[in-house]
């Protein structure tokens, strides 16, 4: 990529906190000075360790001055270039140091080491009403905002009413800021931010405090600003807008940058990484029912590389592979089940029998047997869903009977266009539809 394509160059970036540390307050300059003079070795290295971290590393196992047990990186060594009109989504855990990072490039703090090259006005939208001044009203706040952002009073005033329009707060435009409610606050921050014509953009997951209507509305303003150019780089746990909005992404875990590629790829890995605790589904764990003829012995969730998996976004197919151990032999078995509930509201969202696709068991003699049931580019909406698997001759109770053995969770992906919150009260499951006008 040539420097004049680049619009930002991070390099090295680190940043460290010294943690537990308080600062000393003193009557006045007399007892301050008093107490560094009575022990001046020991109040320089205090200062020191305080306010220096030039002598440890992000990779340093020990260092004598501060001691790491007192320090936390928040970022180590990040580095990554973003080309002009690239839309780049950043995703991680809570404590990933994405925000740390966002905070860095919006010159609201300094890193400890490292540095990154901007070519561009940025615009930033990283707290609620960030730069809004409570005693003002909205209208103060639109110039006051606007010109900490870099644009003239005129460039605002040629903005104003199309700001004011999308932030949807007219009526209370000259109201003070203190009144208005976080919602507000968001709606008018963001109008500022998107409407005054930035080369990059800089968004952390501020928009959930919104309501759907302003969420929906705000991803589409920054999809149709990424259209005429502006570099964005985007901070959310919303899987499905990161895709629709994001050509490429970065996943940070710990501070450090894990993967930085196609936006596709990283959202899959990252959430590969994040399987739900299994420690409640062990087969000891179980509780079986049924006569005990067969017995289903361990079962497994996979995607389609085999691996264990726990996490899917929705549009992906999931795999379901249990054992079960026959104790006597059967002529047939044509009764074997797998259902799928939804954790929080107990609702049985699909039942999935071996006989609709014409799957008979014959001639079964004592011993294990392993099978696998594909639900194809599964469309649940994004929840947490567990499963229950059945074996039996139709009857009530069967053979054998375990419920809730497995447990996933559907995440919102891109298997549309669009980029508000697919929610589990609006729909359980979700299918393409062809819409036209007569």
């Amino acid at each position: 990529m040539s420097f004049k394509d680049t619009a930002l160059k991070v390099e090295n970036i680190s940043k460290c906190y010294r943690i537990g540390s308080k600062e000393e307050v003193y009557e006045n300059l007399a007892s301050a000075t008093f107490e560094f003079i009575k022990s001046p070795l020991k109040n320089y290295r205090k200062y020191r360790s305080l306010y220096k971290f030039d002598d440890i590393k992000p990779d340093s196992g020990s260092a004598s001055d501060p001691d790491p047990s007192d320090v936390i990186w928040a970022l180590r060594d990040v580095s990554f270039e973003l080309g002009r009109g690239e839309v780049l989504g950043v995703i991680g855990s809570n404590g990933a140091g994405k925000s740390t990072l966002l905070k860095i490039l919006s010159r609201i703090a300094d890193p400890t080491g490292g540095r990154a090259q901007i070519r561009g006005r940025i615009s930033s939208l990283l707290e609620v009403g960030t730069g809004f001044h409570p005693e003002l009203t909205g209208r103060d706040n639109v110039y006051l905002n606007g010109t900490v952002l870099g644009m003239t009073k005129k460039e605002v005033g040629e903005k104003f009413d199309e700001i004011v329009a999308f932030s949807g707060v007219e009526k209370f435009i000259d109201t003070p800021v203190k009144r208005y409610s976080s919602g507000m606050k968001v709606r008018l921050a963001f109008a500022v931010a998107a409407h005054l014509e930035p080369e990059i953009l800089i968004v952390d997951e501020v928009l959930a405090v919104g309501d759907i209507a302003f969420q929906k509305k705000c991803l589409g303003k920054m999809s149709e600003i990424s259209r005429a150019g502006i570099t964005i780089l985007f901070v959310s746990h919303n899987i499905g807008a990161i895709e629709n909005l994001c050509t490429r992404g970065i996943w940070l875990d710990d501070g450090r940058v894990v993967m930085d590629g196609d936006i596709e790829a990283v959202t899959s890995s990252y959430l590969k990484s994040t399987n739900v605790d299994d420690s409640e589904t062990a087969p000891e764990s179980w509780k079986h029912t049924g006569s005990g003829e067969a017995l289903i012995t361990n079962a497994n969730l996979l995607d389609t590389g085999d691996k264990e998996c726990s996490t899917f976004k929705m549009g992906e197919t999931i795999l379901i592979e249990f054992c079960v151990e026959f104790n006597k032999s059967f002529p047939a078995v044509d009764d074997m089940a797998v259902e799928v509930m939804q954790v929080n509201t107990g609702l049985k969202v699909l039942h999935l029998l071996c006989q609709d696709c014409g799957f008979y068991l014959e001639n079964v003699t004592i011993g294990k047997r392993r099978f696998q049931v594909e639900i194809p580019k599964c469309l649940l909406y994004p929840g947490h869903y567990q499963i229950s698997i059945y074996v039996g001759d139709g009857s009530f109770s069967g053979f054998d009977y375990v419920k809730n053995v497995l447990k996933f969770t559907m995440v919102q992906s891109r298997v549309s266009k669009r980029t508000n919150p697919f929610l589990a009260t609006h729909a359980i499951y979700h299918n393409q539809s062809i819409w036209k006008e007569l």
